[in-house]
C-alpha cells in the first residue's frame, strides 16, 4: 500500500474541515485524455486508493498508462477498543488523503474511450465519494 517512505512527524493534527471547500489544485486533466473527479469532500484511505487502482490495472490487463494524483500522506491514529480517556494520543493505524470537491483522482491515457470510461467505472465504485468522470476537450 502507499504510505511516506520518511516523515518529520509520527502523528499529525486532524484540522478542521470547510464545509463545501473547493479543491483550488489538481482540477484539471494534465497526463492522461479521461480522469476521475471527486464530487465531495472526504478522507481517503491508502487501501481505497489502491483498491481503485487495481481495479483500473485489472480491467485495462497491461494496456494504456494509469496516473494516480493522490499520495495518501496523512497519518491517521486510532486508539484501541474499551479503552479508557487519557493516555495520550493512540497509535498510528493508516494513512490518508484529505481529499476536496474537484480533485483528479486517477488519470488514464493510451486505450480507447469505451475501455477507459468502464475501468474508471469500476474504480469510481471502490471509492467511498461520489465522482464523474471526464475527458480533455
Amino acid at each position: 500500500m502507499l504510505m511516506p517512505k520518511k516523515m518529520k512527524h509520527r502523528k499529525m493534527m486532524k484540522g478542521r474541515s470547510r464545509k463545501r471547500a473547493l479543491d483550488t489544485r489538481g482540477t484539471f486533466l494534465v497526463f492522461g485524455s479521461y480522469g476521475l473527479q471527486a464530487l465531495d469532500n472526504v478522507w481517503l484511505s491508502a487501501r481505497q486508493i489502491e483498491a481503485g487502482r487495481k481495479a483500473i490495472v485489472g480491467y485495462l490487463k497491461r494496456g494504456g498508462k494509469i496516473w494516480l494524483r493522490v499520495f495518501p500522506d496523512k497519518p491517521i491514529t486510532k486508539r484501541p477498543p474499551e479503552v479508557t480517556m487519557g493516555g495520550g494520543k493512540g497509535d498510528l493505524d493508516h494513512f490518508a488523503f484529505p481529499l476536496k470537491a474537484g480533485r483528479i483522482i486517477y488519470e488514464i491515457d493510451g486505450v480507447s474511450e469505451e475501455i477507459a470510461i468502464e475501468a474508471l467505472r469500476r474504480a469510481a465504485s471502490k471509492m467511498p465519494v461520489k465522482t464523474k468522470i471526464i475527458q480533455k476537450q
